[in-house]
């Protein structure tokens, strides 16, 4: 149950090896010492000690790490090629080792790079022993020769900075939708020719390449949220060199790759289960949630209604408005630890707009925990200050995903979405929605099927009945498209759950270390349920 910074980070030409830095192993990734089969191997050597910052130093010999350069058109060599930045956590125990478990985090545009650090969170004991934890930036993203629109940080505060993330006038609408212009044209003339090659087949065709480069015949792997649509592409593509595929926070891979307009409206679907869950529970929880008194549903209605007419000040803060309310009230639903504030937060809202006595401005003085108003600001004490983000995030989706619209249809579009999905359906629209219809690639060579594949062994599905940001519905649809799958549920809140339900993590790491297929239909709890102390 977390949700993972994309790290930011370009292609601005081809041919070019990645930034030295974090991954950087002792030889060059062009050069290999060694060839598994047709593909050469990977060059293990020692990783810079940032990217090793907070490790034991009992255990930084288990890891190593690797630059492994692919072409940037796997079926055009003549475009040039980009390096992939590799991290490997040894198996703790090497003469029960297993093989390789490669791991991707979502985004997309999430860092993979230093997941192996942190592999004693997602993972039993027995997995650590006889797996090497693999992570990896995909291209375009972080230490991967990152995918950068801009050159100047100035230009993509200026650029960002347009975007309304809920858009109710004129005004705010047309500058939103003249900033995803801005944003592409800066695309088209920066990005290089990765631009049109950041697509989930690209990334597939890539981990191919990595999987028999560490000597492996078949792949084991764990994708979160969009790092599932990395594992179904990968099943689909590549059926007979699937060992063990585990994919939680499953996104619906048939229609993300067909319809991203139905997509998205769906998206924001899950996002109101998920907070009308919240809600019930913190009603059902009483004391327990801060937001509890009264009506929860109807207060919370009331707040984003009064939001939409003007911004709530607090006390020694800035001002809060809808656009910040409904950005941090998705965010905070990502991760039930977070509810407890989540609920103080609204209900400080809600008494600042409500003052009645003492108690009432004693609580409308407590700053807020999750809810915040954060500010994009140009950097004007240098003004070439350089852009050191990256631009992977739209390049992938508006890749895999298809919108057969123009981008002016968009505002009726969120006004569809907003009666349907209130708090979260005009948000959604002017994301994504708004954003890929002028999105500068052309005809990305993206995977949309056929899903259903004959591997070996059933392809894990794990889905939370209250999964904001992938709804549960999605995982029931990757099992059913798949075809050979087992469906963990799980009733839980937040996205993902690896490492946050014991039965889920022994049943996985069952599976990863012997191929023992869990039983299908089974329904676990979370270690914790949301308002309840570890």
């Amino acid at each position: 149950m977390r949700s993972f910074a994309l790290v930011g980070a370009l292609v601005a030409g081809v041919g070019l090896a990645g930034p030295a830095g974090t991954a950087a192993a002792a030889e060059d990734a062009a050069v290999q010492p060694a060839v598994v089969g047709a593909t050469p191997a990977v060059a293990w050597g020692a990783c810079g000690s940032e990217v090793l910052a907070g490790v034991p130093a009992d255990q930084l010999g288990l890891y190593s790490c690797a630059r492994y350069r692919v072409p940037i058109d796997h079926d055009n060599a003549s475009l040039g090629s980009i390096d992939i930045a590799l991290l490997k956590r040894a198996a703790r125990t090497p003469d029960k080792r297993v093989g390789s478990l490669f791991l991707n985090p979502g985004g997309p545009g999430g860092s993979g790079l230093t997941m192996p650090i942190g592999g004693q969170y997602y993972f039993r004991p027995q997995v650590l022993d006889r797996f090497d934890l693999i992570g990896f930036d995909p291209r375009g993203v972080g230490d991967s020769n990152p995918l950068r629109c801009f050159t100047t940080q100035e230009d993509a505060d200026e650029v960002f900075g347009a975007q309304v993330g809920v858009p109710l006038s004129r005004a705010e609408i047309s500058k939103t939708l003249a900033s995803y212009r801005d944003y592409g044209r800066f695309c088209k003339n920066n990005a290089g020719a990765l631009l049109n090659h950041m697509s989930t087949k690209d990334v597939v065709r890539d981990l191919d390449t990595l999987r028999a480069a560490v000597g492996d015949r078949k792949l084991t792997y764990v994708g979160f949220s969009y790092g599932t649509l990395i594992g179904s592409t990968y099943t689909a593509m590549f059926p007979k060199q699937s060992r063990a595929i585990v994919i939680d926070g499953n996104v619906d891979p048939a229609l993300r790759t067909s319809d991203g307009v139905e997509y998205d409206r769906e998206r924001a679907q899950g996002f109101e289960i998920s907070l009308d869950g919240f809600l019930k529970r913190c009603d059902q929880v009483g004391a327990k949630c801060a937001f509890s008194d009264g009506n929860p549903r109807a207060k919370f209605d009331e707040l984003r209604e009064y939001l939409r007419k003007q911004p709530i000040t607090l006390p020694g803060a800035d001002p809060l408005d809808i656009s910040g309310f409904t950005g941090g009230v998705s965010s905070a639903l990502y991760s039930p630890a977070r509810f407890p504030r989540l609920a103080e937060d609204l209900q400080a809202l809600y008494t600042a707009i409500h003052p009645a006595g003492a108690h009432a401005q004693a609580l409308q003085a407590a700053p807020l925990k999750v809810l915040t108003a954060g500010k994009q600001g140009l950097a004007d004490l240098n003004p070439d200050s350089p852009y050191t983000s990256d631009d992977s995030y739209f390049a992938v989706n508006c890749a895999d995903k298809p919108f057969r619209i123009r981008q002016e249809q968009v505002p009726d579009i969120a006004a569809q979405w907003e009666r349907e999905s209130r708090t979260f359906g005009r948000y959604q629209a002017f994301a994504d929605t708004a954003a890929c219809p002028v999105w500068p690639a052309k005809k990305p060579d993206a995977y949309r099927g056929p899903w259903r594949a004959k591997t070996d062994v059933p392809v894990v599905v794990v889905g939370n009945y209250y999964d904001p940001a992938t709804q549960y519905r999605f995982a029931q649809r990757m099992a059913a498209e798949l075809g050979n799958t087992r469906l963990l549920s799980v009733d839980a809140f937040g996205h993902c759950i690896l490492g946050d339900a014991l039965g889920v993590d022994q049943a996985v790491a069952d599976y990863l270390t012997d191929l023992k297929v869990p039983a299908n239909g089974q329904v676990f709890q979370p270690n914790v349920q949301p308002f309840e102390t570890p």
